[in-house]
């Protein structure tokens, strides 16, 4: 079996912690890949696996590569392979569901906490000198709240969704969850979308990235979303309408929001995003805890045995 990595470099991980991979079968390694459909078609033409975290896949180049028999996304997400297609092939796609969610949850509770608590405006205001200015021996310049006199809604119920859900109810704050379909969640309070915008302080996105939730959060959204109110996305970037969320924070409707994921990454110089006031941007990392990369490599493998094995795991087709 050959097996081609075609954007390895995303991960950050040196050669040995794939070792477990490579022995697998011939094994070639690409740190990344341009997204051009010959070259893409020239690494992997007579290739039997192909590993891609965000190279695609479309119609095109798998037909063109008859050799192709797994395609395993070095991810949860497989958007950018067209699994229709990869069907009709004969290819089978896997991903890797849930290698990420302890990290993801806890960098939204990381946003969360930081508006709250302010660590860092007021270790900047050290630092300024300005707490040496002040003729009290105790020093704060922004409103401290306490998470459990807030609300915390959840769009999304999948594993992340619901570990925030229970970080959040652990701090004492109250959890409304929307979802397509309801689950049974202690501690949660299932409420339509409308409610869910209207009533929480705090509104955290968990769903995937679909026809129905591109710009699921929108001017008409974000007028429903209570006064002052947060917004935090760790899912798709396209899930919000960027320039929407870039006028609900100038005019103050919102009192702030945080990202992980934008609609274009890299964050391009012109986005909407640079130069707002009340908005946080982290680049795509939330996803990136050594011990998730650790379990992303460990399901990865086990995807290939168990193709090898005539038994795929985690197949999305």
């Amino acid at each position: 079996m050959k097996i081609v990595v075609l954007d390895g470099g995303t991960l950050r991980k040196p050669l040995s912690d794939w070792e477990p991979v490579s022995a697998l079968g011939e094994f070639v390694f690409y740190q990344d890949t341009p997204r051009m459909d010959d070259v893409i078609v020239e690494r992997i033409a007579d290739a039997d696996i192909v590993l891609t975290n965000k190279v695609p896949l479309t119609a095109s180049i798998l037909q063109a590569v008859p050799s192709v028999k797994l395609i395993s996304t070095l991810a949860t997400g497989y958007n950018q392979v067209d699994v229709a297609c990869a069907a009709t092939q004969g290819i089978v796609v896997c991903n890797v569901p849930a290698y990420s969610t302890e990290t993801v949850a806890q960098h939204v509770l990381a946003f969360i906490l930081h508006f709250t608590n302010r660590v860092t405006e007021h270790a900047d205001w050290v630092r300024s000198g300005a707490w040496a200015e002040s003729p009290y021996f105790s020093f704060w310049n922004a409103e401290i709240r306490e998470l459990h006199t807030l609300t915390v809604g959840i769009i999304g119920a999948g594993a992340i969704g619901q570990r925030v859900a229970q970080l959040a109810a652990a701090f004492g704050a109250k959890v409304l969850m929307h979802s397509r379909t309801p689950k049974n969640i202690p501690g949660v309070e299932w409420v339509t979308l409308e409610e869910l915008l209207a009533r929480s302080d705090f509104v955290s996105l968990h769903c995937p990235l679909t026809p129905q939730t591109h710009h699921l959060m929108n001017a008409l959204r974000f007028a429903q979303m209570k006064p002052g109110a947060c917004l935090i996305n760790t899912s798709r970037g396209d899930v919000v309408a960027s320039q929407d969320l870039a006028d609900a924070l100038t005019t103050g409707h919102l009192g702030a929001a945080a990202v992980d994921v934008v609609s274009q990454e890299p964050m391009p110089a012109d986005h909407p995003f640079n130069g707002v006031k009340n908005l946080i941007v982290t680049p795509h990392m939330a996803w990136a805890g050594e011990a998730s990369l650790n379990r992303l490599l460990q399901i990865t493998e086990q995807n290939i045995r168990a193709f090898i094995l005539g038994s795929p795991l985690h197949q999305v087709n």
